[in-house]
């Protein structure tokens, strides 16, 4: 039985379609990635080249396989489940209201998505109200106090 991991149909129909462009992608490299590497320099760096795509295409695909299939979950490694609901009050005064989610391809279709694994979300997991977290950004360290958290049931 395949579990749905907790995606949506449109996540789900949009991972399905990036690992069969991936598995084409990866099925045109092989043959090129048995080459004998004889040649000079700008032949060898072609072909290291082409084996750290083909390392990234494996680890991709293999990222969006477990997703499909319920396998090894960023959400376990972060401590905050899917599902969670935080407000968080920023330096500046602003409150927002966020949803931890636990795949990026579930935060494109929601501004108020937080990914589990995303650096606010690895700062608040262990955290509770009240508490002030720092958090890494583009333009550097940021913090913000967490008004409301609220675990799934």
């Amino acid at each position: 039985m395949t579990s749905t991991g907790g995606l949506s149909p449109a996540t789900r129909e949009r991972l399905e379609r990036e690992l069969e462009q991936l598995r084409q992608q990866r099925a045109a490299m092989a043959p090129r990635l048995g080459e004998d590497p004889l040649g000079d320099s700008a032949d060898q760096a072609d072909l290291l080249e082409r084996a750290e795509l083909a390392s990234r295409l494996d680890r991709r695909i293999a990222e969006i396989t477990d997703l499909l299939h319920g396998g090894p979950s960023q959400e376990a490694e972060s401590g905050l489940p899917s599902g969670t609901k935080v407000t968080l009050r920023f330096a500046d005064g602003d409150t927002e209201d966020l949803t931890v989610v636990g795949h990026v391809d579930e935060a494109e279709d929601d501004a108020t998505a937080l990914t589990s694994d995303s650096p606010l979300g690895q700062a608040i997991a262990g955290h509770g109200e009240g508490d002030t977290i720092t958090y890494r950004t583009p333009g550097g360290e940021a913090h913000a106090e967490i008004v409301t958290l609220t675990l799934p049931t």
